[in-house]
């Protein structure tokens, strides 16, 4: 089991909420606007970034509290228990606490592995590269906790590398081979861990008998070295490009997740919007289902119920059943998830209250 608490401070719509007995699946139900999407974000923030909205901070304090907000949450009965919380002196900024100890955020990947999917990532294959980015990178780090490290690490160098080349004066080229040492270390070991969970995705995703969801194949579409010493002979090389530009145009930073439906072999952009939802599921539990990390598994799924039939719904549920995860799920009513094959909790919520169904 992975939460077994959830409590809720000034948090959005919610002013005091607390969930105790959890289960394998728990599912939220209530009409519109109630505040089921506030606790699927509130448990999302118990992993490193801007949570599955990825709003400001200070925007998810209550306005009719006193400002800050704390989310808590105990794991395993207690065992562990994980915080996060901003004070009204400090809005922006988010501490997080692991059994009381305050340390970094990028700590929190170490206990927690979490993935989630909202109706707003339905486009996510007609968008722009970014939003692809930060959903693989969101996979990679559910099975390998360093990737936030890496990936602040390489955000840090870039900002500063890009600050330099965009400034008239010539910059200093010991400081930038500091610069693209530290970047070419961070970027080729995020690159290797993309390409590599896209490749045992894409595999797993072959070896799937044919089901109720559409197949895609994946790439991962991009010519960042997986080795540190040819990404820095690379950005060495393109200072001068780089220089005009006024922004680093070779890295992880630019690269892409590729997705094709197998049936049409078309590329995900151009299929149509349920065909790219229903990829985007499979990806989703082709990786619950890999199942090699020994921290808790989390899927946040935002009313990914309310558009599928009653055979893609059972075999929805038969997979996450089958993943080991501990799944949370949001619908309107709770007629979709009545056959939910493995023991579930259902809550009812209104206005910022949740109530035991």
């Amino acid at each position: 089991m992975a939460l077994t608490r959830l409590t809720l401070r000034d948090f959005r719509n919610h002013a005091a909420t607390r969930l105790d007995a959890t289960a394998t699946f728990n599912v939220l139900t209530g009409e519109n606007g109630a505040g089921k999407t506030n606790v699927l974000e509130a448990i999302s923030l118990l992993a490193p970034g801007r949570g599955l909205r990825r709003a400001q901070v200070a925007e998810m304090a209550a306005a009719h509290g006193q400002g800050g907000f704390a989310i808590a949450a105990e794991l395993e009965g207690g065992a562990l228990a994980l915080s996060t919380a901003t004070t009204p002196d400090s809005p922006n900024r988010r501490s997080v606490r692991i059994n009381g100890a305050e340390g970094p955020t990028n700590r929190l990947a170490e206990w927690l592995a979490m993935t989630w999917l909202t109706p707003a990532m339905d486009r996510l294959f007609a968008e722009g590269a970014g939003a692809r980015r930060r959903f693989l990178d969101r996979l990679v780090l559910a099975e390998q906790p360093g990737h936030a490290r890496l990936a602040t690490r390489y955000e840090t160098a870039l900002r500063e590398r890009n600050r330099l080349l965009a400034d008239p004066a010539e910059p200093d080229p010991v400081w930038l081979d500091a610069l693209e040492r530290q970047l070419a270390e961070a970027g080729a070991a995020m690159a290797l861990a993309r390409r590599t969970l896209v490749q045992r995705l894409d595999t797993a995703i072959a070896a799937e008998p044919e089901g109720p969801f559409a197949r895609p194949l994946l790439a991962y579409a991009g010519d960042t070295p997986d080795r540190a010493d040819a990404l820095a002979a690379l950005l060495r090389e393109g200072r001068r490009r780089d220089r005009a530009a006024g922004r680093t145009l070779t890295g992880p930073h630019r690269d892409d997740l590729a997705v094709t439906m197998a049936a049409k072999n078309a590329s995900a952009a151009q299929c149509s919007t349920g065909e790219q939802k229903a990829m985007l599921i499979s990806i989703v539990l082709a990786h619950a289902g890999l199942g090699d990390t020994d921290r808790p598994r989390l899927l946040l799924l935002d009313e990914i119920a309310a558009h599928l039939d009653p055979l893609r719904r059972a075999a929805l549920y038969d997979r996450l059943a089958a993943s080991g995860a501990q799944v949370w799920m949001t619908g309107t009513e709770p007629a979709p998830f009545v056959d939910l094959p493995a023991p579930a909790a259902f809550w009812q919520v209104v206005d910022g209250r949740v109530e035991r169904g």
